[in-house]
């Protein structure tokens, strides 16, 4: 990624920036993201879809035991892509802060509230000595008093609100995928049904996804929903999934 004359001496430490005002530990962080399995998340009218592939690191690990789309409160949930070991971190991080927030103001956190946190602590781990960035992005969604919400948040502790995005392994493909479906209908008339065909589409631009049989993806997506009417995040069960993988494989 950089010739040896280039990063020598800058990538020791994080706190020491390069002569091009590059800090490279924040960059490697944000190239273990690139290589995390895909999740994609899609922000509709009516609500919020994150959907993630499951990829197992050795070929005797239970699938059902690997966790993609994790709830944090009742009204947001979260996909990972990345270092699962960080995620758990700032995630448990989230839901304290979530619960801090109903007990002192008896009202739920707003997303974008909860995403500062996050991304505060992120950013806190790019500026001293003895400490690593966080190896990880997340991919949050919910909806709270402003309504349906989906952000994302960055290793270097940056984030950022999206209509549909992507993280991960062929983010950038998938990217691409939704700014060209999202061009062809408007965006505001995107119900959580459409959103959800639409990030099970971006989704199967992983070649991994893409190559099983439509009777063994099931056990390797996760969904998660949550609807502006019920304002609780759902993770979908195997049997659901099922039946929301089954129009993308009848078009195939």
């Amino acid at each position: 990624m950089f010739g040896p004359t280039q990063s020598m001496g800058y990538d020791r430490a994080i706190t020491v920036f390069s002569p091009e005002g590059r800090l490279y530990q924040v960059e490697y962080a944000t190239e273990a993201v690139r290589h995390g399995p895909l999740a994609v998340g899609v922000k509709a009218e009516d609500g919020v879809v994150l959907a993630g592939e499951k990829r197992s690191p050795h070929i005797l690990v239970d699938l059902d035991t690997l966790k993609k789309i994790l709830l944090i409160d009742d009204h947001v949930g979260t996909a990972i892509a990345g270092l699962h070991a960080d995620a758990r971190k700032l995630i448990d991080q989230a839901r304290v802060q979530a619960q801090i927030n109903r007990l002192s103001y008896d009202e739920p956190i707003s997303i974008q509230s909860l995403v500062v946190n996050i991304c505060d602590t992120k950013q806190m781990h790019t500026q001293y000595g003895g400490v690593r960035p966080f190896g990880v992005s997340l991919l949050v969604g919910g909806v709270d008093h402003d309504g349906p919400q989906l952000y994302t948040t960055d290793p270097s502790g940056s984030f950022w609100g999206w209509k549909a995005a992507a993280i991960g392994r062929e983010s950038d493909d998938v990217r691409e995928f939704f700014l060209e479906k999202l061009k062809e209908e408007e965006y505001e008339k995107l119900n959580l049904a459409k959103a959800t065909e639409l990030a099970l589409k971006g989704l199967m631009k992983s070649g991994e996804i893409a190559s099983l049989k439509p009777e063994e993806r099931a056990r390797r997506v996760e969904i998660g929903k949550i609807d502006v009417k019920e304002r609780i995040f759902k993770p979908l069960k195997l049997d659901e999934i099922e039946a929301a993988l089954k129009p993308i494989a009848s078009e195939e």
